[in-house]
């Protein structure tokens, strides 16, 4: 009877009861302890089959709704995201702002009215909101944590009573509001770096103060000191540093040589790109009694000038990298050090840290040493004088040059042959006159010169990770930076894989790192001088990791190498003066050091590294729109580059300057973007926009505020 009853009742209950009551079961519960849905309908009577089908309804609607969470096909827990999350905010310029949770869950919308003024990636407390049905997660910004950025570069507007700094960054919506007391003697028109001191909650402005007046918009010094400003990056050397730099003696000591190898009266020589001044490496060649070649890899011995923990130790840590915009060095070390003391010039006695490797003809290593050594080039080549050497077999030291090279060329075809990727990418540069004002373009090319200096320095590299990597079976390696390149990650190769199966290619997805770089390098063999190459070597590059720095070693899947550093550019790069300071210190024994601290500074370098290439390719985009302002209204032909769902970019074919095409003037369609497939489709008539198709383009528009190039296209 009393069964029978219970059913009836059962029936009888409300769905809006029944989620009452899973409520407040929940509710009641330890947040980290779940349940399964039989052990939920014995606890809440629930015995009936309908009863028990409501449950698991009203189960999987509360899950969807965010207020509990799966753990297992049929168990749940009270999703705790505890409706308070930290992680980072990212503002999106139409308003459509997400929250990246720390604890590595899904992204969480903010609307614009929640935001709190937080700006682009900076860390901040949500208050996140039930998922509402057939709505996106959100929340709200209740504490702004830590601050990304509060520096933004702009021109200023100065009016009689109050001031603004209109700004290009594409993360803050707003204009800031300056006082009339904090403009730094800046007028209307000057381009300035600005420091958000407040943004009040009742505000539309953030307010600001003047940290810098960089000079007028539009001319050379103050663009080029706008952009490094944009990416943080330094745009004076500071006058402490330099005094430091120049106060180190030049004079090399007795007991500096007493230390050292002698290889003054080895032939020795630097080969560079004609416009550099600072040279780090130097190659001497010579033929042992054995029969063997003695290849040295020199250096510039930086560290020796340079002590760990001084100033300029300090100044070149917090710049990590030279930059190099397009018509400027911004060097890591004072220009004394760079360009005179530590610069391997010819006819000048130079201490330097080396690689000596003992080769035979088929270019095999059959002993190597690393030493502190001192040198004297020889002669300074460019690449261009190197390259005719090898052309034509005559030029100074063409004997040296020419054995070099064919060791070089042994080196890289092994290279390939085990699995090294194989990008050949043209670039453009300009040629600029005093002002800065580009005048035409030429092309960059890797020819034999290069190649061979890079195999050498690559072998020096090589040398040197291993010396310090390479070690028993039953030992542990000591920490030491290493330069790793991770494999493509796997949806990137299958993606890439059925792109150019859309050509009649295809390349390994699954198998060890040597098989699958071999299938990509085959596949990049085979599209060479096809009309596609330009677009599959791109898309392919896309599919890359980007190298980086870690004390983690993973090897360098790019160049396929088990082991890879950086030592041979230190008075660029501070990853080659930590390898330095490494190597003397463990080859005079040394304990290891804290595996902790040095992980730190090389994702410091990452980091630095990415901030100095964004900011190179910043100044190429800048040159570009001021190159072609001269052309405007001018017709050419040119390849879809990239294909995004607000137009069509294409790069120029003569010049490489890349403009985009609005979607808006696309006007015979409607068109849809096919991420996947990197087009853009038409709903009506099908027509497609695909990466790599050869348009005709005029040229509508340049804008250098924005670094952009307005096309639009022709028939």
């Amino acid at each position: 009877m009393g069964k029978n009853k219970e059913k009836k009742a059962g029936k009888r209950m409300k769905k809006t009861e029944l989620v009452d009551l899973i409520n407040n079961f929940f509710i009641s519960q330890p947040l980290d302890e779940s349940f399964s849905l039989k052990k939920i309908c014995t606890i809440l009577r629930l015995t009936t089959h309908p009863q028990k089908r409501l449950c698991f309804d009203i189960l999987e609607d509360l899950t969807y709704e965010g207020f509990l969470k799966k753990v297992s096909s049929n168990e749940y827990i009270m999703n705790n995201r505890g409706q308070v999350l930290t992680g980072t905010f990212q503002r999106k310029s139409n308003g459509k702002n997400i929250f990246v949770p720390e604890d590595g869950s899904d992204p969480i919308m903010i609307a614009e009215r929640n935001s709190a003024h937080a700006m682009n990636g900076d860390i901040v407390r949500i208050s996140f909101f039930a998922r509402r049905r057939n709505r996106a997660p959100e929340g709200e910004v209740i504490e702004i944590l830590e601050r990304a950025k509060d520096t933004f570069v702009g021109t200023l507007k100065v009016d009689k009573y109050y001031a603004f700094l209109l700004t290009e960054d594409r993360t803050l919506a707003n204009d800031i509001f300056i006082p009339m007391d904090k403009l730094k003697g800046g007028k209307t028109g000057d381009k300035a770096v600005v420091k958000i001191i407040e943004w009040p909650a009742d505000a539309k402005n953030p307010i600001g103060v003047v940290v810098d007046v960089l000079g007028k918009a539009g001319e050379n010094n103050t663009e080029m000191h706008a952009i490094l400003a944009e990416f943080g990056l330094p745009y004076v050397y500071p006058k402490s540093v330099e005094k430091a730099a120049n106060k180190i003696p030049k004079t090399i000591t007795e007991e500096d040589l007493a230390e050292r190898e002698d290889f003054r009266d080895v032939v020795t020589f630097t080969i560079d790109p004609k416009d550099a001044k600072d040279f780090d490496d130097a190659l001497s060649i010579r033929k042992l009694p054995n029969g063997l070649w003695e290849v040295g890899v020199h250096i510039a011995d930086v560290t020796h000038y340079v002590k760990e923990g001084g100033i300029i130790d300090k100044e070149a840590y917090a710049r990590a990298t030279s930059v190099y915009l397009v018509d400027r060095t911004v060097p890591m070390l004072p220009e004394s050090l760079c360009n005179m003391l530590c610069s391997l010039r010819p006819d000048e006695e130079k201490l330097t840290y080396s690689v000596i490797l003992e080769m035979n003809d088929k270019a095999e290593v059959k002993k190597s040493h690393i030493a502190h050594t001192v040198i004297k080039s020889n002669r300074r080549f460019c690449y261009e004088e190197a390259q005719a050497i090898i052309e034509t077999g005559e030029g100074d030291y063409k004997d040296e040059i020419l054995e070099l090279h064919k060791l070089a060329q042994i080196l890289r075809k092994g290279r390939f042959i085990n699995g090294a990727i194989a990008f050949n990418r043209v670039e453009m540069r300009f040629d600029i006159d005093d002002t800065g004002k580009p005048i035409s373009v030429y092309f960059k090319e890797s020819k034999e010169a290069n190649q061979l200096i890079e195999e050498f320095m690559l072998l020096a590299n090589r040398t040197v990770a291993e010396r310090i990597g390479k070690v028993g079976k039953d030992k542990k390696a000591k920490v030491f930076p290493y330069r790793i390149h991770d494999l493509p990650a796997l949806d990137k190769l299958e993606d890439l894989n059925s792109f150019v199966s859309r050509f009649g290619y295809k390349i390994k997805t699954v198998g060890n790192k040597t098989e699958m770089a071999k299938s990509l390098n085959k596949m990049l063999a085979e599209v060479k001088n096809t009309k596609e190459q330009n677009l599959i070597e791109t898309v392919s590059l896309r599919a890359m990791q980007k190298a980086r720095y870690s004390v983690h070693n993973i090897g360098h899947y790019g160049l396929a190498f088990d082991y890879y550093t950086h030592f041979t550019s230190p008075i660029r790069r501070y990853p080659d003066m930590m390898v330095h300071r490494l190597l003397t210190r463990y080859l005079d024994g040394g304990r290891s050091v804290s595996e902790v601290k040095y992980e730190e500074y090389c994702d410091h370098c990452s980091d630095m590294e990415q901030l100095a290439a964004n900011a190179e390719r910043a100044s190429i985009k800048y040159k570009e729109v001021e190159f072609m302002s001269e052309h405007i209204g001018e017709e050419y032909e040119g390849t879809i580059s990239g294909v995004t769902e607000w137009g069509i970019y294409v790069e120029i074919n003569e010049n490489k300057c890349e403009g985009m095409v609005p979607v808006r003037l696309l006007d015979d369609d409607y068109y849809d973007f096919d991420e996947k497939n990197y087009c853009l489709v038409g709903r009506r008539y099908h027509h497609q926009y695909n990466l790599g198709d050869s348009v005709k383009i005029r040229v509508e528009k340049a804008d250098l505020e924005r670094k952009q190039l307005d096309f639009s296209l022709v028939n």
